[in-house]
């Protein structure tokens, strides 16, 4: 199956949760598995659609966070939202066996391979991790040796998602910066305030050449700083490709 662009004749599909692991205590990770293998590019999202029994639907979008190179599981890290009407079902209803109706991959923009080269800038607040991971798994699957940065800005440490995958893959040749925004930083490398221009420009002074890929995911507020930030730094704004999370 072509992996599709803009999500126009996508169709829908029914899959199978496989597992379901809690990452923090507002985020658990659902996997999500089908007859038949998923295609999709890293960055691109799936729409999931639920139906009650008297009828009513309700969809929301999810980055897919888990790498190409293991299509018959794809990996949707779900946020709760308390008013939300999707992802309190993921965190206090669904349980392994669940069959979900999922449509997609959607979106061309916001995708990255290793084929498109680097250096690769990554940049994420809180959730906005999710579509970036998949970059960083695919980069890592298949030994890539472009050189990448990941800046990640959450609120408190606990709440830093896949940290223990992503301080690993630091002896793959990924520079990780996280930094937190509600608490002190609990390790010696790790920042402790909101990102900002001096924070980027040594994110990106240890970048050789300066980056040919950008990518920018979270908030409104925080995709437009931290896009911001890259151009004071001397990032082109033409290279920097930027996806918002909605509350």
């Amino acid at each position: 199956m072509a992996v599709a662009g803009n999500g126009h004749h996508v169709r829908w599909r029914t899959l199978r949760i496989v597992r379901i692991e809690r990452q923090t205590s507002r985020v658990k990770s659902v996997f999500l598995s089908g007859p038949e293998a998923f295609r999709f590019l890293p960055g691109q999202h799936v729409t999931v659609r639920l139906t009650s029994e008297s009828g009513h639907t309700a969809q929301r979008s999810y980055s897919i966070a888990s790498a190409p190179e293991a299509p018959s599981t794809i990996e949707l890290a779900v946020e709760r939202l308390d008013h939300g009407e999707v992802s309190p079902y993921f965190h206090d209803i669904a349980a392994v066996g669940d069959e979900i109706e999922v449509r997609g991959p959607v979106g061309g923009h916001f995708v990255w391979s290793v084929e498109q080269g680097g250096p690769l800038l990554l940049v994420a607040g809180g959730s906005g991790i999710a579509p970036l991971m998949s970059m960083i798994r695919h980069r890592a699957a298949r030994q890539s040796s472009i050189p990448a940065a990941l800046l990640y800005s959450a609120r408190t440490w606990e709440e830093v998602l896949f940290r223990e995958e992503l301080l690993a893959l630091q002896a793959d040749g990924l520079d990780v910066t996280i930094t937190l925004t509600r608490e002190a930083a609990p390790l010696g490398n790790a920042l402790g305030r909101r990102v900002d221009a001096e924070m980027m420009s040594a994110v990106v002074s240890r970048m050789e050449p300066v980056p040919a890929q950008a990518f920018v995911c979270g908030g409104n507020a925080f995709v437009e700083v931290a896009s911001r930030c890259m151009i004071q730094c001397g990032v082109p704004a033409a290279v920097i490709r930027t996806e918002r999370f909605g509350k």
